[in-house]
């Protein structure tokens, strides 16, 4: 079993958090995930939101790398309508060549309507600005002489792009997918599936059995560390922390309901989980005592998770100590417990 990092650091006002507080306490959280063992981190993008979000990953990476040795650098993700492609490819390049090639892309097209409105960019357009934006960066890192290129967003005349990234011929490729229809593409495609932290148990095993399914249909080994699950993590122990966990995760689906459909978190909440509004029902989370977390990855593994992104309420080392020395040694050698059901059997 692989574990990672997701989301990013978390800044505030000036009359509220100190921004370059935030920052460090974040890198130090990285840096002792790396100490511990832990494969890599996926960091969001996202703008205007009011909740302090991490906004610039690419600035971020770079940083990081430089502080570390030996963990990946992934985004989560890099929302591709918003870039041009061109500067995107020498920045990614960039990166993977300051890391020795620890880069891990993950990339989608954007869904809040709040930021397509403040780039000027219309929502519609998302799609097809997603495939010409990572069409055109595929193109950046796979000639080695220069090329022109012309379309109605994007016109160069005889450009190379530099640097080349380590990782050739780019670096590996995740994409963000739920839908039968969206995981059969990112599968056919030979590219890595990012599940995200709201989906049930019982979603991930189909999910995750569809995607290997997809790569044994293009000849590809079901490799189940190649799906990523993101899952919150909250260690309780005693009857009042689960209380005030369980109220924090409300919140938390709200917001997210809310920043997903209006872009402020004072809108309106909108429905983002199959979860009962109580959380009765809802498995989607790591929370409880160590011996409780340890029994859900237990049961991720056995649903074909080889790789979880934890996120904690509080990023920082102490929390990364507690994580590893309560939970890790009892998980870190788990793996699926079957090579991920046909989607047919799983029905």
């Amino acid at each position: 079993m692989k574990f990672g990092i997701f989301g990013g650091a978390r800044v505030g006002r000036a009359d509220t958090l100190h921004d370059s507080g935030a920052y460090e306490a974040f890198i130090d959280y990285i840096i002792a995930a790396e100490k511990v063992g832990f494969e890599g981190m996926f960091l969001v993008e996202h703008h205007f939101t009011g909740q302090g979000q991490l906004s610039a990953s690419l600035n971020l990476l770079s940083y990081i790398a430089a502080k570390t040795t030996r963990i990946r650098l992934g985004t989560g993700v890099v929302v591709l309508p918003w870039h041009n492609p061109v500067l995107l490819a020498e920045q990614v390049a960039t990166l993977d060549v300051l890391s020795g090639g620890r880069v891990d892309l993950g990339i989608g097209r954007g869904y809040r309507k709040e930021e397509f409105a403040q780039f000027c960019i219309p929502l519609t357009e998302a799609q097809d600005r997603f495939e010409e934006c990572f069409s055109l960066m595929l193109k950046c890192w796979q000639s080695d002489e220069r090329f022109s290129y012309h379309s109605k967003l994007w016109n160069y005349e005889s450009i190379v792009v530099e640097p080349a990234p380590v990782q050739r011929p780019h670096p590996p490729i995740w994409m963000a997918g739920g839908s039968p229809g969206g995981i059969g593409f990112i599968s056919s495609k030979n590219y890595n599936l990012m599940l995200d932290q709201l989906a049930t148990v019982q979603q991930v095993k189909e999910r995750v059995g569809l995607y290997l399914d997809g790569l044994d249909k293009i000849g590809q080994k079901r490799d189940t560390t190649r799906c990523v699950v993101a899952r919150s993590v909250t260690i309780v122990k005693t009857d009042a922390e689960r209380k005030k966990a369980l109220e924090r995760r409300k919140e938390t689906f709200k917001r997210i309901g809310a920043i997903a459909v209006h872009g402020t978190p004072g809108a309106a909440a909108q429905p983002v989980s199959q979860a009962d509004p109580d959380l009765a029902t809802d498995d989607s989370a790591l929370m409880g005592t160590p011996q409780e977390i340890v029994d859900q990855i237990g049961a991720l593994a056995e649903a074909g998770v080889g790789y979880i992104l934890i996120t904690m309420p509080t990023l920082t080392p102490a929390s990364m100590q507690q994580f590893s020395e309560e939970i890790l040694p009892h998980v870190k050698n788990l793996g699926p417990a079957f090579d991920a059901p046909r989607v047919a059997a799983a029905a």
